[in-house]
């Protein structure tokens, strides 16, 4: 199978995935693939690859290749920081075909764009979160679903990729370039991180940043609860790192 990027460029589906667990920078809003452990790895990572990376004002997200095998080697996506579809649009996001375990070998040693998706839809319990390029990709079924790291797959329809998704993204939540805890995330962070994510990506954010006194109880609410949960703590601190800002900024008057 061959993917088609920005046109022209393409890359063969391979039985190659990458073995990298995902990170989920829940400050930032996004899903790294990559090994890099800080800002001056990052860079030589870039300077040794080729593909598409977010470059200045041009926001895009990430798919990086070897440029001796051309085998891809890492990735980062960014999570809409948008209000999430409602649940009906949700509900539609197809759940066939399976994901299939595989890589991407480019065809050519050249960048390309991989333009941001637009659209969040969230499963119930936010069990996935898959991140689309619109709407309207749910109007057809897709052609394949590509699993190049765990639980990341690429959303595939005529021959492009669509979007993206990430399932048990809880189980992925760290700060920075740190790696996830390897332990399973804890009940109550399950619960929490659906809490924080109601505030960031349905109307509450408005109501916050207006200062409603019920959000900014809400919020409060929320803050607290991280505060006092003494399981998790890693995975705590990446929402409390959110969280903190919001009331910083809106409720800490």
């Amino acid at each position: 199978m061959r993917i088609t990027f920005d046109g022209d460029l393409t890359a063969t589906v391979t039985d190659n995935p990458l073995h990298i667990t995902p990170r989920f920078n829940f400050r930032d809003f996004r899903v790294r693939i990559a090994t890099y452990a800080n800002v001056e790895e990052r860079g030589r990572f870039l300077l040794d690859t080729f593909g598409s990376q977010e470059w200045l004002w041009d926001s895009l997200d990430e798919l990086r290749f070897d440029r001796a095998t051309r085998e891809l080697v890492g990735a980062e996506f960014q999570i809409p920081d948008v209000e999430a579809a409602d649940a009906e649009d949700s509900a539609r996001v197809p759940t066939t075909p399976l994901v299939h375990p595989g890589g991407l070998r480019a065809d050519d040693v050249r960048d390309f764009r991989l333009e941001v998706t637009s659209e969040l839809c969230r499963a119930p319990g936010d069990t996935v979160l898959t991140c689309l390029r619109d709407l309207d990709v749910l109007d057809e079924p897709l052609e394949a679903r590509i699993g190049i790291a765990p639980d990341l797959a690429l959303l595939v329809q005529h021959s492009t990729i669509v979007g993206w998704s990430l399932t048990d993204p809880v189980r992925y939540l760290t700060t920075g370039f740190a790696a996830p805890d390897p332990a399973p995330p804890a009940p109550a962070t399950r619960l929490v991180f659906t809490e924080c994510l109601d505030v960031i990506t349905t109307p509450l954010l408005d109501e916050v940043r207006e200062q409603s006194p019920a959000a900014l109880a809400h919020l409060r609410e929320i803050h607290q609860v991280l505060h006092a949960q003494r399981e998790d703590r890693h995975r705590v601190d990446a929402l409390l790192s959110l969280v903190n800002d919001l009331v910083e900024n809106y409720a800490d008057h």
